[in-house]
């Protein structure tokens, strides 16, 4: 057996496979690369490894990863991915609270079972509506409800199809001169259960199922797409409504309680509080408010920056691909809005500006 190698300057001299006790019991700290583990024999099959960790009190994930909440490594792209393959994402707070806000939405809305809130369009909104709502949601198949309004009566359906060959005199166009009627679609009755909705969905092979109430009205929706993310990512982290867990961190100032009512508006699972240190009052005082549980399982942020899901746009050092990475403690990362705050206050951030 090779011998366990010690590093970092410890003062522990290698020896033959030293016991978690022995290791961490003698007061020595470690960092990155301090210790190098052993694997032991194994009498199970990979197949029987279960991973399943406790996040909070209420949230469990098939896969114990966390992205760190770094604005070169955490938005809704990265969150995404983190989610469909069974670990959770944290949006930083390093930018504006309708942007942090709108970056959770984009990831709960990106798989669901019972869409509760669609966008919804009104027959008398114009074509380009439909193209505006596409470029911003990058979805196109919006329901058409009379009154422009879920809960209103269903008309028919907008999608790709409908408007894919349209040129600039069909943008003004009303959405009922295009649209796939009532009458066309098929349905599915209040009540029925998500199982039941993704069977009569697969055998219509559209791409949307409306349901409706029994006076016709639009109560929820249920995608195609969905199905297939669902095949395709089975340890993906859901709510109770099958919609991707996500996170987003906060600092501890006054003006973060109105980012965290914005972000739990916004449907956000789990919040993190993000500063440079854990062992002030105002972290105490901020969860002690706000009655949120710690986190813990892995937090990962250089492992994941640079990859194609991360924050970034690319560029090529000595003909090699790259993105930028930095850390938040970094001059550059709190040129930003929300850099600065997690280490100095606002006393100190004028006096970083004026270069004192």
């Amino acid at each position: 057996m090779a011998d366990f190698l010690i590093a970092g300057g410890s003062s522990y001299v290698p020896q033959d496979g030293l016991t978690a006790m022995q290791l961490f019991g003698a007061g020595e700290g470690f960092t990155y690369n301090d210790f190098i583990i052993l694997p032991g024999f194994i009498d199970f099959t990979a197949d029987e490894v279960d991973l399943t960790s406790a996040l909070t009190k209420k949230i469990s994930l098939k896969t114990p990863l966390v992205s760190s909440p770094m604005d070169t490594v955490t938005e809704s792209s990265l969150a995404i991915a983190m989610a469909l393959n069974g670990g959770i994402g944290i949006i930083h707070h390093n930018c504006s609270v309708e942007f942090q806000a709108n970056e959770v939405r984009k990831v709960k809305k990106f798989e669901q079972g019972f869409i509760l809130d669609p966008l919804v369009l009104s027959p008398d909104n114009c074509v380009g509506d439909v193209l505006e709502a596409k470029a911003k949601h990058g979805f196109s198949g919006i329901p058409i409800t009379e009154n422009g309004q879920m809960g209103g009566i269903l008309m028919g359906i907008v999608t790709s199809r409908d408007i894919d060959f349209v040129h600039e005199p069909d943008l003004l166009r009303p959405i009922k001169e295009v649209m796939t009627p009532r009458e066309n679609l098929i349905v599915a009755k209040d009540g029925v259960t998500l199982v039941e909705a993704n069977s009569i969905l697969q055998r219509s092979k559209k791409g949307k199922l409306p349901i409706v109430n029994e006076r016709g009205e639009l109560v929820s929706l249920i995608a195609r797409t969905d199905l297939k993310k669902n095949r395709n990512f089975p340890l993906a982290s859901k709510d109770a409504n099958k919609q991707l867990l996500v996170g987003a961190a906060i600092g501890t100032r006054d003006e973060d309680k109105e980012r965290l009512e914005a972000l739990v508006q916004s449907g956000v699972d789990a919040i993190v509080i993000d500063s440079s240190q854990g062992n002030s009052v105002f972290q105490l005082d901020l969860i002690k408010l706000s009655k949120l549980s710690c986190l813990l399982s892995v937090m990962m942020g250089s492992l994941l920056a640079g990859t194609t899901e991360a924050p970034g746009e690319y560029f090529f050092a000595d003909g090699i691909r790259l993105k930028k990475y930095r850390g938040m403690g970094s001059l550059s990362a709190m040129e930003h809005k929300g850099g600065a705050q997690r280490y100095f206050s606002e006393h100190d951030k004028v006096k970083v500006a004026q270069g004192v």
